[in-house]
Order: structure tokens, then sequence, then C-alpha cells
């Protein structure tokens, strides 16, 4: 699709200080809706942390240690693939039917993970758990507009934002529990259960159908192939780290993902909204950034290695150093959401600063004599890195759903945020592989090399957010003229 001048309505953006009589999210009107996209949230995000604390429990029962990596990779990969259908969904089914589906998939992974006799059926079950796990996450974020009123908006995204720290917290120490007690059957069946309630809960919180929904658009099969690659490229590197074909299946998934793009630049049907390529909107810098952001959550996955090793800490309390930045993503949104406009903008660009300078300085403090004091100073730089995150993303949300004055398209925009996670996710998983291999087998080398990397990574964010605030700036003198 060639690049062309477009001009969009803005959509008036909820203020906490507009009225005195605002809606109360938590009112008893709102309560069953904002708890079915809460909760359908935090089931998803929850669930790598949980399983990475169960698995050594699962390989000691069932075996199949050679498919350990593929147990996050089959979730992963379904959940990106699933996510890009959530608008389609919503079109076909409805915001209750798109919710039924998504918990009952989830519940069907979960329960038959909890039968499962060998590591090949655990994996199969882990690819379903994805499918719905994908739904959900996406649906949180597209299904706020049409179950809640606009004034909510704001606060339900940053609530809806919140549960992926809160998943974070929560995950490792209940695998943990439930590792403990050598009962990881029973754990997913915990979940299969909890699923089926979350399922139950959304027939009647949500609505049947969207207003105005029109029919489904063709699936745009080809970007579906091209990502599909593109995931796969970069979860498959770190497999073949060994006999040195990482590099070229990173280099070949760059180049899969610039396919991709080329596709839903020219495509009729795509999978992100074609919003997302037209000249002069700002929903391109919105992805980026939201990618930016997103790498930087990566670090939790060495993180609780890294307190062990390096700090001497006790598998409990490393796992707790290794919720330190969720704790900073979850409490900065408490306050992020009280940003003004003019604030709201500039933390776009002092975000990824934050989080980047703050890796930096975790990865600089790995080297030395580990003490007390060192360990409080690690999680207060980790802290810090998931605040630069909680502060921007409530607005990312809000301005992807703003986008357009389209429902349906504003909803697609607001579902491809999930999307752009979850690719985020898979390229920097990929590459983490990379910089650990690169630190040959010194443990705080490899913590220097990660940090350090996603240093890198997250400071490239700085772009898109310079960006996003000169289109705020733009958009403001623009309403000042036409006053």
């Amino acid at each position: 699709m060639p690049e062309h001048e477009t001009h969009t309505v803005p959509v008036p953006l909820p203020s906490a200080t507009r009225s005195d009589h605002q809606p109360r999210l938590f009112a008893r009107g709102n309560l069953a809706a904002v708890s079915v996209l809460a909760g359908g949230t935090v089931l998803y995000a929850m669930n790598l942390y949980f399983t990475a604390a169960l698995l050594p429990s699962i390989v000691d029962d069932i075996g199949g240690a050679h498919l350990y990596a593929w147990v996050a990779t089959g979730f992963l990969l379904a959940a990106v693939i699933s996510s890009m259908l959530v608008a389609r969904t919503i079109s076909a089914m409805g915001a209750r039917g798109a919710y039924l589906l998504g918990f009952g998939a989830f519940a069907l992974g979960s329960a038959a993970a909890a039968l499962s006799s060998s590591m090949e059926l655990f994996v199969a079950s882990r690819v379903l758990q994805g499918v719905g796990g994908g739904l959900l996450a996406g649906l949180g974020y597209a299904v706020i507009r049409s179950a809640l009123p606009q004034a909510l908006w704001l606060k339900a995204a940053a609530l809806v934002s919140a549960m992926w720290g809160v998943g974070a917290l929560v995950g490792p120490s209940l695998g943990g529990i439930f590792a403990e007690l050598d009962a990881w059957r029973a754990a997913y069946a915990v979940l299969a259960v909890v699923a089926v309630v979350l399922g139950a809960a959304s027939r009647s919180a949500l609505p049947a159908r969207v207003e105005g929904a029109e029919r489904a658009e063709p699936l745009p099969y080809a970007s579906l192939v091209a990502l599909v690659l593109v995931a796969a490229s970069f979860s498959l590197a770190p497999m073949f780290a060994p006999i040195g074909y990482d590099g070229f299946l990173i280099g070949l998934g760059v180049l899969l993902l610039l396919l991709f793009l080329v596709i839903e630049a020219r495509a009729r049907h795509t999978v992100l909204p074609r919003m997302t390529f037209q000249r002069g909107n700002p929903l391109k810098w919105v992805y980026l950034l939201v990618a930016a952001l997103c790498a930087g959550v990566m670090v939790e996955t060495y993180v609780p290695l890294f307190g062990q090793q390096l700090g001497g800490l006790s598998p409990v309390l490393a796992g707790f150093l290794g919720a330190a930045l969720s704790l900073g993503w979850t409490g900065s949104q408490l306050f992020s959401v009280r940003f003004g406009p003019r604030l709201s903008a500039l933390v776009m660009v002092i975000a990824p600063l934050l989080l980047a300078g703050s890796l930096v300085a975790y990865g600089m403090l790995q080297q030395g004599e580990v003490t007390g004091g060192r360990i409080i100073l690690w999680v207060i730089a980790l802290v810090l890195a998931g605040t630069g995150i909680g502060a921007a993303f409530p607005h990312l949300s809000v301005r992807a759903m703003g986008s357009s004055d389209d429902q349906a398209e504003g909803e697609k925009a607001a579902a491809a945020l999930s999307t752009t996670q979850l690719i985020s996710y898979a390229l920097v998983s990929a590459l983490l592989g990379v910089f650990a291999a690169g630190g040959a087998g010194d443990t705080a080398l490899v913590a220097e090399r990660i940090s350090f990397g996603l240093g890198i990574l997250t400071a490239a964010g700085v772009i898109p957010g310079i960006m996003l605030f000169l289109s705020w700036r733009r958009a403001t003198r623009a309403e000042g003229k036409l006053k």
C-alpha cells in the first residue's frame, strides 16, 4: 500500500479531571467486565513464569529434557498467531464469544497438560494453551472500548497493562509452591478451573456483539506465514548456537521481518491496522516503542539465575529478585495514569532512557564482591527499569485505541499491541541466548552481556518516543489554531 497523507479525526481521550462525576472502574456495573479483562490477561502473563518454575519437576517425572526449549517455544508461537486474530475473532464472534473461545482453549490446554504422560504430549498441550493465551492477551486491550465507557479507558488500560507485571510477580512464587509440593499436575488442573470460572463470568459481563461490527476480513495469509517464520527463526536460533548457525537464523529472521513489513504495507488484508503504514499517522511509533520497552522485560528470565549464582541467594529470594522489575512496572502505573497530556507525551522519551540506563547500571553491578548492599542496588536498578516501562505503557495503550474514530480500527490497533509484545519477546529471547553464549560460562560476564545488550535495544526506543512527542506537539498546535 503506497504511502499517502492522511487526516484522522482525533478521538478525545479521557481525563481524570474532566468532571467531578467520573464513573468508577470498580463500580458494580463495571466490576464483572473489569474482572474478566484483568483475569484473562494475568492468566496468560503468569503462565511462562509459572511453567518455568514447574518444568524441572515435570522433566523429572515424564522425561523429555531434549524438548525443554520447545515448552516455551510452542506456547509462544501459538500465542503470536492467535494474538494476530483477535480483531477478526471479535468481528466474527463478538466480545463474549471471543473470550469464551480464549478461555475454553486455555482450559483445554491446561487440562491436557495435567494429564500428559510424555513431553511430546505436554508440548502439544502448551500449544493449545498458547492459542487461548494469545487471544486472552489481545482481548484484554481490544475489548476495553466496547465493554467500558470512554472515561474509563485510561484506567482500564493501566489495569490490564499492570496485569503483565502482576503475572510476573505471582507466576514464579505460585509455580514454586506447587513444585515444592511435588504437585505439578494439580497446578495445571487449577489453571483449567480458573479459566472455566472466568469464561462463565464473561457470558454475562461482556456484550454479545460489538455495535457496528462488520464481517471479518479474509485472513492475511502471506503476512501470517512470514511472521510465523520470523518467530520460528528467532526461537530456533539458540538451539543451533553450538554448531554456529544461530547468527544465520537471526539474520534470516530479520530479513523475514522486513519481508513481513513490506507485505503489510502493500497487502489489502493485513495483520496490523492499515493506519500503521500511512504517512503522518503516529501508530507505527507506538508499536516500535512498545517493542523496545518489552525487550527490557526479558531480563527477568535470567535475573533469578544471576541471584543464585552470583549473589548466593536461595531460590525463593532469587525469585523475588526476579520480580523486582515487575514490581516497578506495576507500581509506577498507579501514578502514571494521573499524568496530564504534556507529561504523558514527555514520558515517551524519558521511559526508554530510564529503562536503558537502569539495565546498564544493573550490568555494571555484576562484577566484584557481592554484598548485601550490592544486592540492594540490584533491586533498585531493576525497580527503576520497571518504572520506565510502567510510566509509558498505559498511555501507549490509549494512543493506540484513540488512533481512529472508527471503533473496529481502534480495536484492531489495540489488539496489535499484544502481537507487538509477543513478537518482541520472541526476538529478544533468541538474542539473549546469543548474548549468554558469548559469556563462555562466566556467569558475571553473561550478566554483563545480557544487561548491556538489552540496554542498547531499549535505548533505541528513544527514536519512536521522540516521534510520538513531536506528534503530540503538532496535534496540540493544530488544535490551538482551530480554536
